[in-house]
């Protein structure tokens, strides 16, 4: 009825003391998927093995570590509607193979996008039976769909993504302001999160950005069409909304350094907002990216060398909450990147950067040369995304009532990113022939193998992920209705 995993090293984020990494073993039901003990001695570990022989599941892992399986809150699955994109079953996949336990769905570009609640119902049984992870959805806000939103809280949303600009997909409008402070009146004191992206069309709003004037296949001429004053101006907004309403509010995938004065202001003056940024905008730089490579293209942009260093610095400093992918998958010729006139056009090419099974190597790759540790990736990978999307009392952590959700990875260990490796639909992404350190080999949802690595391929469990919807209506936070 239980499972034990026992390693030399394995990480406790404890919420009841330091976290350590310890050689020892977790404890996991059979029953339910939870943790029921810590033993934080070897000793102790092979005391347990001795006690219950032969009534027990044993995998002992040796010098690999284990730690939290990760959360990544900024997922574009877009089934049902655009499958062809992204489904669920091969991102949930790829999820699995990069450690990842849970994910959380955002409303676009699926068609119907998850802006009612029968948006959502479609969302979730397009979803069931085919996700090897647990899954959460994000709402949508979008104009004229007020009266639906406290509906959505209630049927268990983790909170709404608004734009501040058009998103690139007709059926998921941009919002005004007004659209905005009528949906925080409404959204006030629910718990829900209000989540931006936070760029506003400055060509429209007169302060001189253009569609991009110059050749059309360099990428600085993409980078000079999205200019760090359009995130800039829609953080001013987001920080305005956020000191005025009693609201979570939160900023997606912040590109520009230059907004971090005003993240800064607005939480010192009680604004209850956090901010994510992704692995490409701390992986990749706008110098490096060559010319007609559309695979780069992302909105906002991948800006400048020095933009990221201060990214990182802003990470180190705790101005960032949390890391996560924002994968955003299209079909090569949606990217521009089969054989035709506009191959290679960084203007009309899809923006969206594909990498979810890459999260914790891209990250770890670079993150020690900043400072930090294991805690912190722990932290930014897992933790937070979790508290994010109001996971926390069962995500997150490995301590006894959570979760026991595992991510068993090598740290030392390096690989060269291939196709033939990749686990997402279509092996479209900037990080190709890329070395990497930190080798994932194995995932594991409520103690049960949802990935193994394995020669010449891997193994992957059945797809037994569940539907997470928040129950609004309880006063213990973070408990989860599970389909």
């Amino acid at each position: 009825m239980e499972t034990v995993f026992t390693s030399k090293r394995i990480f406790l984020n404890s919420a009841s003391r330091a976290a350590e990494v310890f050689a020892g073993g977790l404890v996991i039901s059979a029953i339910d998927g939870k943790v029921t003990r810590v033993l934080d001695t070897w000793p102790a570990a092979e005391s347990y093995l001795r006690e219950h022989e032969g009534e027990l599941e044993h995998f002992d892992f040796g010098d690999l570590l284990i730690m939290p399986g990760l959360v990544d809150t900024h997922v574009h699955i877009n089934e049902p509607g655009r499958t062809e994109w992204e489904g669920f079953h091969t991102a949930t996949k790829a999820a699995a193979a990069g450690g990842f336990t849970t994910v959380c769905d955002m409303p676009l570009n699926s068609i119907p996008p998850t802006t009612t609640i029968a948006n959502l119902r479609t969302k979730i049984n397009a979803a069931r039976g085919k996700i090897f992870v647990d899954v959460a959805f994000w709402g949508g806000l979008v104009p004229g769909n007020g009266g639906e939103l406290r509906r959505m809280i209630a049927a268990g949303v983790i909170g709404f993504k608004c734009f501040l600009c058009p998103s690139g997909v007709d059926e998921f409008p941009h919002v005004t302001e007004e659209d905005v402070h009528a949906a925080a009146r409404i959204m006030e004191g629910s718990g829900a999160v209000l989540a931006f992206h936070a760029e506003i069309d400055c060509q429209q709003a007169g302060t001189g950005a253009g569609e991009g004037e110059g050749d059309p296949y360099k990428y600085r001429t993409f980078l000079e069409s999205r200019p760090d004053n359009m995130e800039q101006r829609a953080i001013e907004l987001v920080s305005q909304v956020a000191r005025q309403y009693d609201l979570r509010t939160h900023i997606v995938h912040l590109s520009t350094a230059q907004a971090l004065p005003t993240i800064r202001e607005t939480r010192q003056h009680g604004g209850r907002l956090t901010v994510e940024t992704c692995h490409h905008y701390l992986s990749l730089a706008a110098e490096d990216v060559p010319d007609a490579r559309t695979e780069f293209k992302c909105c906002p942009p991948i800006r400048s060398g020095a933009n990221r260093e201060l990214l990182w610095r802003a990470i180190q400093t705790g101005d960032i909450d949390l890391v996560v992918s924002d994968h955003s998958p299209s079909t090569p010729q949606m990217k521009l990147l089969t054989e035709g006139k506009r191959q290679g056009n960084f203007l009309e090419a899809w923006g969206g950067i594909s990498s979810l099974q890459l999260g914790l190597p891209l990250f770890w790759t670079s993150c020690q040369q900043y400072g930090l540790t294991l805690e912190d990736t722990v932290r930014l990978l897992c933790t937070e995304p979790a508290r994010l999307s109001g996971l926390d009392a069962c995500k997150g952590r490995l301590d006894p009532g959570y979760d026991g959700d595992l991510c068993v990875w090598d740290p030392e260990g390096t690989f060269t990113v291939t196709e033939s490796m990749i686990e997402f639909q279509h092996k479209v992404t900037p990080y190709l022939n890329r070395t990497l350190r930190g080798v994932i080999h194995g995932t594991f949802l409520r103690g049960f193998p949802i990935y193994q690595r394995s020669e010449p391929v891997p193994t992957f469990g059945p797809p037994l992920g569940n539907i997470l919807l928040r129950d609004q209506g309880s006063r213990r936070r973070g408990r989860l209705f599970a389909w």
